[in-house]
């Protein structure tokens, strides 16, 4: 079993950074994949950026390209999202998620992010 916490949401102003933190505990296979996602009110949840433990290649969606930066620190069991130009249409709940094969299995309990404008 795979636990992951979430932390550094907050609120920021348009165009500002903030930067959140996934810390995994349990099994945490090098293969895991861990990835961000994000639900706005009313809305969806989406996919915002994926990487795995084994190497640092990542994936994001079109919206968080140029923008947003997913890492990893292997030592501390930590998945980042550096977030900037952070924009209002950015507002949502943010989940860290795990997968160990295609679907994932594991996620944080969200934290929220809210930009002002």
């Amino acid at each position: 079993q795979v636990r992951l916490v979430e932390s550094g949401g907050g609120l920021v102003q348009a165009g500002g950074s903030l930067r959140l933190s996934c810390a995994a505990s349990g099994y945490t296979s090098s293969s895991l994949r861990m990835g961000w996602f994000r639900q706005a009110p009313g809305k969806e949840r989406e996919f915002v950026a994926s990487v795995t433990w084994s190497s640092p290649t990542a994936a994001y969606a079109d919206s968080a390209k140029g923008r947003f930066t997913i890492s990893r620190d292997n030592a501390k069991s930590t998945v980042y999202l550096q977030m900037n130009s952070l924009k209002p249409e950015d507002t949502a709940v943010y989940y860290c998620a795990g997968a160990e094969r295609v679907t994932y299995d594991y996620w944080g309990q969200g934290t929220q992010v809210t930009v002002s404008s």
